[in-house]
């Protein structure tokens, strides 16, 4: 049946054909060589899901460039053998799996698990659905040798993912990655006995934490709290959404946990659904395009406050009713709420630590208001690369050196509030938003009302973020290539607006240049895998411009970072918008280069 398709994907289409024991993607394979589909059929199967953010994320189907049942167990073969060459009491010490609401996500995991037994390695896999930060949470509790969460987070539907956390809980970071990938090619044939499921469930090295772990999670929440009896009697109505995900049973639980009456739910969103049926995107961080039945449930309540986690419920949007209307927080004001809170915290239970020894953490596309606060308060400020993996690494080399890590954030709607979960949690971040507004409230003041207290004791500090969807990979690499080729070879951007702001220094994380350093080498680390170049201007203004590890897009990133005796706010984002308008339209150029902007 293949013989008409050329040799090198003769080759790989048979392979697929000899080792996928999955009917619907064998059939889906058949199909493509009976259509003679060789442009289909070379889309994927002549490459491979790499690993990016912490492990694999792409859309489902059949093909080692899609997420299957094949590619979840070579995978899985391939972690456990670089996992057993690294850590090798792994053999004893087993692995966490844990696996959301979406298509096949049950199946994977459990697909997961059985190349894990095979190996003898033992695995402790939730049995129903669960939030991703219950995999770091239980590695760190059980002292398990890593964790695999199966998830596609906030992606459309047709995704799914396979992200990784290693030892110390955190998601991996370089070398790690290309060590399991590089395993994971040694060894493409599936184990004997592997493709059966039922075997390993049987197995007697299976266990399941999820009781274990849910008293010992909402017990140590609960235990945070600093005045349950506030949160008891709050006349603040809550509103969460599941978003179709996870999340809905298990914020019941942390609300109880935490003191708090019960909420109101989104009911249209409650039950989990892998379809997803009531947003265009499962993403509350696209603001009020995903929160339309938010608005009308918390309406219809009386209800102020709305707290929307993603599907996995990492993440935690926030949106509350202000006389003009409902106000969606971005994910940078949250962090400074977040931010400040967690300091106002430290001060009531932590006194005994002296500020020096006290640090924050956020990306470095997030805001830098918790520098401010830093600055003025005494304690730490660490940025990092983009994504929690690095700032949760950063707080574990930190934890290691005895210091204590209060907070981290990211713009993307992602917190973690202490250390107990080393990655983002929307479920400890909807418990802490709530005790915060509910203390608020007692003072007669509102989350925005503090929000703006902030700006003015630390400096107000305005983004505007978004960003453009992009399906070329080549088109995107071309504009980033002609950003680092400006005018002139190896030349940036000096400056827009006709000479009006001008650019004071430039980093590259793709390539390790940063303009601003003696010997002219970035202090980050650097990822020539993924495109990120920074722009800061002589106003205060900084514009990152980069590539997304998960989706099609080139996103942008901008801030006016100024002091607290800048009090023309207007001003300064009229300033903002011209700028940051004038460098899109230099660097990414939109229009010629049919960019898709972020919907409305």
């Amino acid at each position: 049946m293949t013989t008409a398709l050329p040799d090198d994907l003769r080759c790989k289409v048979e392979e697929w054909l000899q080792f996928d024991k999955n009917p619907s993607t064998r059939a889906e394979v058949e199909d493509m060589v009976a259509a003679n589909d060789t442009e289909k059929l070379r889309e994927v199967m002549m490459g491979r899901l790499l690993f990016g953010t912490a492990g694999l994320r792409g859309r489902m189907g059949a093909g080692y460039d899609r997420m299957n049942d094949l590619v979840i167990i070579q995978t899985s073969q391939g972690l456990v053998k670089y996992l057993l060459q690294m850590i090798p009491d792994a053999i004893s010490r087993g692995i966490v799996i844990g696996h959301d609401s979406r298509h096949n996500s049950h199946r994977f995991a459990r697909l997961a698990a059985s190349a894990f037994l095979l190996a003898g390695v033992p695995v402790h896999l939730y049995s129903k659905i669960c939030p991703t930060p219950f995999v770091p949470f239980a590695v760190k509790e059980l002292g398990a040798a890593a964790g695999v969460m199966v998830t596609a987070s906030h992606n459309p539907k047709e995704d799914n993912g396979y992200k990784v956390f290693w030892s110390n809980s955190a998601q991996i970071i370089p070398p790690h990655d290309s060590g399991i990938q590089s395993c994971i090619e040694q060894d493409l044939t599936p184990w004997p006995g592997v493709w059966d499921v039922d075997a390993a469930i049987s197995n007697p090295k299976l266990s399941d934490p999820l009781t274990d772990m849910s008293d010992k999670y909402y017990s140590r929440l609960g235990a945070s709290m600093l005045d349950k009896t506030v949160n008891a009697n709050t006349p603040l109505q809550f509103t969460v959404t599941a978003m179709h995900g996870v999340g809905h049973r298990y914020v019941v639980e942390a609300f109880k946990a935490a003191g708090f009456k019960p909420f109101v739910p989104v009911v249209e969103q409650m039950e989990p659904d892998p379809e997803f049926p009531t947003v265009r995107f499962p993403n509350p961080e696209e603001g009020k395009s995903a929160l339309d039945l938010s608005f009308a449930a918390a309406d219809a309540a009386a209800s102020t406050i709305i707290l929307a986690n993603d599907p996995d419920a990492d993440r935690l949007a926030l949106a509350l009713k202000l006389d003009s209307g409902w106000k969606v927080f971005t994910g940078n004001e949250e962090g400074a709420l977040f931010g400040w809170w967690a300091w106002q915290r430290y001060l009531k239970q932590q006194p005994q630590v002296a500020p020096q020894d006290v640090y924050m953490i956020a990306s470095t596309v997030s805001s830098k208001i918790l520098g401010a606060i830093a600055r003025k308060e005494g304690f730490n400020f660490e940025e990092t690369l983009t994504g929690f993996k690095w700032m949760c690494n950063k707080a574990c080399d930190l934890i290691d050196q005895g210091k204590t890590v209060l907070f981290a954030f990211e713009e993307a709607i992602g917190f973690m509030n202490g250390i107990e979960v080393l990655d983002k949690d929307g479920v400890s971040a909807a418990v802490v938003l709530a005790e915060m507004a509910a203390h608020l409230q007692t003072q007669g003041r509102t989350l925005h009302d503090q929000l703006i207290e902030i700006y003015k004791t630390y400096g107000y500090h305005v983004s505007n973020n978004s960003y453009f969807i992009c399906q070329d990979q080549e088109k995107i690499d071309k504009i980033f290539d002609r950003m680092r080729n400006f005018g002139a070879p190896k030349t940036y951007l000096t400056s827009v607006c006709g000479g009006k702001y001008n650019v004071s220094n430039v980093r590259d994380l793709t390539t390790g240049y940063d303009s601003s350093t003696a010997d002219k080498k970035a202090t980050l680390p650097v990822t020539p895998s993924a495109q990120m170049i920074t722009f800061c201007f002589s106003n205060s203004c900084v514009v990152t411009l980069r590539t997304s590890g998960t989706e099609p897009k080139i996103k942008y990133y901008s801030e006016m970072c100024a002091t607290p005796q800048q009090t023309d706010w207007v001003a300064l984002e009229e300033e903002l918008t011209e700028l940051v308008t004038a460098v899109v339209e230099e660097l990414l150029q939109p229009t010629l280069n049919n960019l898709i902007p972020k919907p409305e």
